[in-house]
Order: C-alpha cells, then sequence, then structure tokens
C-alpha cells in the first residue's frame, strides 16, 4: 500500500514595499492588487499613527486578505511582523494567498525588518524574502533624503526604487545623483504616475549576496541610549491623531486644513485622513498632503469597509503642538456654526 505524502507547505514571497511620507505606497499597492497575477495577495499595513487610513484606502478597493499593524514595525519586529505572517498562514491555511506584500509606514528604518525576516528559522518554512521596493517622491524626495535619516535608509535597501509624482515635478539631477550614491547596488529606477507600474517589473527574486552586501555596509540606526531598541526615529518626529464621530461642515473642513497648514510650516510633514462632509456623508473625502503640499480632495466612491465615518485624520511632524489641532478644529467649527448663511 502506498502511503500519501503530506501537503508541502507552500514558500510564499514576501516583498517590503516602503518609501518616506507621502511618496505613494497605498497607490502603488492599491493598482498592483488589481492586476489578476496579483488577486491572491495578502497585505499587511503598517501606519506610525494609531488610525488605519492605508489600510482603509486598500479595503475599500479589494477583496485581499488584509491586515493592519500599527506603531512601528521597525522598533518592534519580533513581536509584529513575524507573528501577523505566522498568523496568516494559520488564518488563510495552505492555499489562501500566494504572496504578501508589507507596507511599511512612512518612518520605518526597513534594515530591522528585513533582517528579522532573513534570521528567523520559523518564517522560512513558510516565506521567503522577495524584492525590496522603494518609492521616492520627484517633488519632495530630494529635500526627504536630505533631511531624514529614515528616507536614506529605506532608499540604501531598496532592490527596486519607483520614482513617483513624475507628472508633477521631472526627478531632479540632484536627485538622481542622490539615488545613485545611496543605493549604488539597486537593480533599477523605474518611475511611475499614481501607481502605474507592471508589477512583474516590480517583484520577483533579489540576489542575496546584493542585498546582504547592502545590509552589512549600513550604518546602525542611532538609538536615544545603548539599551535602545534599533529603529529610532529622528528626533521629536511623532504623530497626532484626531478623530471624531460626526461629520464636519465642509467650510469648517476647509478653513481647518488651510489654518493647519499654514501654521505648521514645514514641520508637517505628512497629512493624511478620511472625512465625512455633512453636506453628503454618503462619499467620504480624502484628504493628503506632503509638507506644505496639499492633493486635491478626492470622494471615495463608498465607504471603506470597516471605517466607522466621522473624521480620522494622521498628522505626521516634527515639534507638531499637540493640542493645536484639536482646538483648532473646535473653535473653527464654532465660529462656522455661529456665522449667518449668506442670503
Amino acid at each position: 500500500m502506498t502511503e500519501t505524502a503530506p501537503d508541502r507547505v507552500p514558500v510564499r514571497p514576501v516583498s517590503v514595499v516602503t518609501g518616506f511620507l507621502g511618496s505613494g505606497k497605498t497607490t502603488l499597492i492599491a493598482r498592483v492588487l488589481r492586476d489578476p497575477g496579483f488577486a491572491r495577495t495578502a497585505v499587511i499595513v503598517n501606519e506610525f499613527g494609531e488610525v488605519g487610513i492605508d489600510h482603509a484606502l486598500i479595503a475599500a478597493g479589494t477583496e485581499t486578505l488584509l491586515t493592519l499593524t500599527t506603531g512601528c514595525l521597525c522598533c518592534r519586529m519580533e513581536g509584529s511582523l513575524a507573528a501577523t505572517l505566522r498568523g496568516l498562514a494559520a488564518q488563510a491555511g495552505p492555499v489562501g494567498f500566494d504572496r504578501v506584500l508589507v507596507e511599511t509606514s512612512g518612518l520605518a528604518d526597513p534594515a530591522p525588518i528585513l533582517g528579522g525576516l532573513l534570521a528567523d528559522a520559523d518564517l522560512a518554512d513558510g516565506y521567503v524574502l522577495d524584492k525590496v521596493v522603494t518609492l521616492v517622491d520627484a517633488v519632495a524626495g530630494e529635500a526627504a533624503l536630505a533631511r531624514h535619516p529614515e528616507a536614506r535608509r529605506q532608499v540604501a535597501v531598496a532592490d527596486r526604487i519607483v520614482l513617483t509624482k513624475t507628472d508633477l515635478a521631472a526627478p531632479s539631477s540632484g536627485l538622481r545623483a542622490m539615488l545613485a550614491a545611496t543605493a549604488p547596488t539597486a537593480e533599477r529606477v523605474i518611475e511611475s504616475v499614481r501607481g502605474a507600474v507592471d508589477p512583474a517589473i516590480l517583484f520577483g527574486p533579489a540576489d542575496p549576496a546584493a542585498r546582504a552586501a547592502r545590509l552589512a555596509v549600513l550604518t546602525p540606526a542611532p538609538a536615544a541610549n545603548p539599551f535602545a531598541a534599533r529603529g529610532v526615529h529622528s528626533e521629536r518626529l511623532g504623530a497626532i491623531v484626531l478623530e471624531r464621530d460626526a461629520p464636519i461642515a465642509g467650510a469648517a473642513l476647509s478653513l481647518f486644513v488651510e489654518t493647519l497648514v499654514a501654521h505648521c510650516g514645514p514641520r508637517l510633514l505628512r497629512l493624511k485622513g478620511l472625512v465625512e462632509l455633512a453636506e453628503d456623508p454618503s462619499c467620504p473625502l480624502l484628504l493628503q498632503g506632503v509638507q506644505h503640499s496639499l492633493a486635491a480632495p478626492e470622494f471615495l466612491p463608498s465607504r471603506p469597509t470597516g471605517w466607522p465615518g466621522g473624521l480620522r485624520l494622521v498628522l505626521i511632524g516634527q515639534d507638531l503642538p499637540r493640542y493645536f489641532p484639536a482646538r483648532l478644529l473646535a473653535a473653527i467649527e464654532e465660529e462656522v456654526a455661529d456665522t449667518p448663511p449668506v442670503a
């Protein structure tokens, strides 16, 4: 009698999509998931703030297996991403998905994440590290690389570099020179507008020797003290989250965003949120901004799965006044409510 061989657990590729705040990671992943070849993809979204905006946006456009981690993956790799990958495999079974995309937060240092994936023997039974894809904003990328070590480390570990927002600005010679100096062994630099790029070009097996060499020469991230965990962020960077369940008047929202951006200036590195307008609560409004540049507000075609409505706004920056945004919003709403309508 012939014994039936036990089912082999599939080894699934894990691709890491990283890039500084506002570089377009969520937009690119949402486009990738529309490709039939990536329909059976599990996505892990890591967000720096405590509210999952990117998670909600990806969930709005796909039926993929999706999970969220908040906080900072690069600071707690062992307790977060590794556990999430094990949980995905247990949840989906042997045939539930073919690959994993990990979207890091815009402030993540990918080196500890990659090191954890490569060193975890238990994960190696079911996963293999695929390409590291780093997105760089053609508009703000040069300044980000000059000012923020997180941005430089994201580029330094890249197998592929994607220049985004090239419809808004041609990549400068200075930016290209910085990319070449920071990632001399990256396989390719690709240009993309609103995430439009062939996924087959982005993902696939990486050269393990080249990756090992990149990680070997990467200087350790600065730590606050000798006993601090890896992945400590630049001093004074932080996130402020505004949450409320009620819709907001359009006039109050417009005044709030304009005043906030003007007051915080370059200290406000990233603004992202979903807002339910009192005038039309059926379609939530997506707000996005990078430093003092605001994208045109975009109405989503439907309410994202799991989004409770109201207002969910994440502000990330340096030395942001913690209570100012909430107090500003309350004052503007009170002022708008007291203003009589124009006859």
